[in-house]
């Protein structure tokens, strides 16, 4: 496919052949046109709750939002239920009603770029897809089975807020309600098939260093620089790809005063990532030592806060949640293959918590980014896969 940086030709969603203009489109274009930043999800989950409603479902919203770490959230964790119709294994299926902050509203268009259609925003900002994409394949995969009177083996719903400033949502769901004895989150910007097998352990860390501020031209040895602490703490951490299995970085620093100021106070804002948990926390030990050395070695205080994110996961082929998807994905078309991944998603919360839950590529395509998109015919070939793991779940 060509860059999404070209000229394309945008096509009007009337005009779409009547195999394009499907239900799941629909569903998809009116989600992302509605702003859902993490902390505001109000809206889309209200568009998503009459949804569901509509369907003759009901629909409890938890109070995610008001217990949630830091609070100030404006919607709960979603749930719905399929009682079982038919014998087998229960599932469920979650994705995140959240995007990353809007630079500008969201006006999804429809364009053809070079005979494959996809959909993007017309302003320079990103579209959504992530997790929108999931959430419209999933409802309408509710909204078949209720309207078909398709046979299933039960089926629950849960659509999350705040995924992506920390899973907040999720680690607010109480697992206890589900009757699934696993499920799946569609939550990585890779191509349908892949099965994320693996994902990391994350710890956050804050380190605040508070030195003494003097006038840096008449005393400055009167002063005790909280910045060049820091500096020297970056510079003697583990930084970058540790090793194969293990990152860690610095990604916010905050400090000084002035430039004629010996400054007083720095803030150094990071993280450590693993796919092996007991090694994140080595690496983490390391970086806090090399905070402590640091602070020690320019006298000044030293106050870090560490924060476990979320657990790593690990599954094999063989794994109840990864074998179903690899046959699901074989009935919709796909090769399955098992991936590792660096980022996190509502399927760590689910699994530390002991329901298991992977999570399957659902081929969004630059997201976070103005170059956004994701093409119309991977939400139809998501939309078979999800029809394909309710199927193969009955008996």
């Amino acid at each position: 496919m060509s860059t999404p940086t070209a000229t394309y030709t945008r096509i009007d969603l009337d005009d779409l052949a009547p195999e394009h203009n499907s239900p799941v489109l629909r569903s998809f274009l009116d989600l992302v046109a509605i702003p859902s930043e993490a902390r505001d999800e109000h809206r889309v989950a209200t568009w998503c709750r009459g949804y569901l409603e509509g369907l003759g479902l009901e629909v409890v919203e938890d109070a995610a939002g008001e217990r949630m770490a830091g609070g100030g959230g404006n919607a709960g964790n979603l749930y719905a239920r399929l009682p079982a119709t038919a014998p087998g294994t229960p599932i469920f299926l979650c994705a995140h009603m959240d995007t990353v902050a809007l630079e500008d509203h969201v006006v999804p268009v429809i364009e053809d770029r070079d005979g494959t259609l996809c959909v993007t925003n017309r302003n320079a900002a990103i579209l959504g897809g992530d997790n929108k994409a999931a959430v419209a394949v999933m409802l309408e995969m509710v909204r078949e089975l209720v309207t078909s009177g398709e046979p299933h083996a039960g089926l629950e719903l849960i659509l999350t807020p705040c995924e992506e400033i920390g899973l907040l949502g999720a680690k607010e769901f109480d697992t206890s309600t589900l009757a699934a004895t696993f499920g799946y989150v569609f939550d990585h910007a890779n191509d349908i098939g892949k099965i994320v097998v693996q994902a990391p352990t994350q710890v956050s860390i804050t380190a605040t260093f508070t030195g003494r501020a003097s006038h840096s031209g008449i005393a400055p040895e009167e002063g005790r620089s909280a910045i060049r602490a820091a500096a020297d703490a970056i510079a003697a951490m583990p930084h970058g790809r540790v090793d194969e299995r293990t990152t860690a970085n610095i990604g916010l620093i905050e400090g000084g005063t002035a430039v004629n100021i010996v400054p007083e106070r720095c803030v150094l804002r990071g993280e450590v990532r693993s796919i092996d948990h007991d090694r994140c926390g080595e690496v983490t030990a390391e970086v806090i030592a090399a905070f402590s050395d640091a602070a020690t070695r320019h006298s000044v205080d030293l106050d870090i806060k560490r924060t476990d994110e979320y657990r790593a996961y690990a599954f094999t082929e063989r794994s109840k949640p990864v074998a179903h998807a690899m046959a699901a994905l074989r009935a919709a078309g796909h090769d399955p293959l098992l991936v590792p991944c660096g980022g996190g998603s509502d399927a760590n919360i689910f699994n530390a918590n002991g329901t298991p839950c992977a999570n399957l590529c659902n081929a969004m395509r630059r997201i976070h980014t103005s170059e956004e998109y994701v093409e119309v015919g991977d939400l139809a070939a998501m939309l078979e896969v999800t029809r394909q793991l309710v199927r193969l779940a009955v008996d």
